[in-house]
């Protein structure tokens, strides 16, 4: 499980406050990729906090309940037509440093998961590897990026009925690709993935990225 001791080393080192980030949807054929800045009240730590996909759907709702009343939380997120235009990679990133540079309190150091910590922050920061799964600050970001995109998706849902959003929140399901095949791709579909995209090239993704 997760704990609080990547963040008390950093405050140890007198970096405080310190915020986790995390982004989820890297893996789907549809749909934004969205990331959160979490800082957490280390008087206040939910109980419970995990990698999100360690948890069942009703746990990560009453846990993003939680976390967005104890702690400090910024959401952002790359549409589709970012993750064209640019890559899968760099889409992710620049979400993830928005959000970072988003919170309402700056945070004085950042705990990112995965390899890279974005560039353009006004603080220095750590990449830790499988970083949902070492710390709570990135479990509850990992909360609320997941949470926050399957609304998203749902919500897709209600406009674009045809492709059972609700259901797969845009990974490349039999459901999905069914629908893709009987009604095309909509406006929400990212044209850089395979099966979409028409030169063959496929999107380089991990194992790791197609669990989120």
């Amino acid at each position: 499980m997760p704990d609080f001791r990547l963040e008390l080393k950093a405050r140890k080192a007198g970096h405080w406050p310190v915020a986790g980030a995390d982004e989820a949807g890297r893996g789907p054929l549809a749909g934004p990729v969205v990331a959160a800045a979490v800082i957490l009240d280390p008087k206040r730590i939910p109980e419970g906090l995990n990698d999100s996909k360690q948890l069942s759907a009703q746990k990560r709702e009453e846990l993003f309940v939680q976390i967005l009343a104890t702690a400090t939380v910024s959401i952002a997120s790359s549409s589709s037509t970012r993750i064209d235009e640019t890559d899968i990679r760099k889409a992710s990133l620049d979400a993830m440093r928005r959000a970072i540079c988003g919170l309402a309190v700056p945070a004085s150091y950042v705990l990112t998961d995965g390899l890279d910590v974005p560039v353009g922050l006004d603080c220095p920061g750590q990449a830790v590897v499988k970083g949902d799964a070492r710390s709570v600050s990135i479990a509850a970001a990992s909360i609320v990026a997941k949470v926050t995109r399957d609304r998203m998706m749902a919500r897709a849902h209600l406009v674009f009925p045809e492709y059972g959003f609700a259901a797969h929140v845009g990974y490349g399901t039999a459901q999905h690709r069914s629908g893709i095949e009987k009604h095309g791709p909509c406006s929400l579909h990212r044209m850089s993935f395979r099966p979409l995209r028409k030169d063959g090239v496929v999107e380089e993704l991990n194992g790791e990225m197609l669990e989120e």
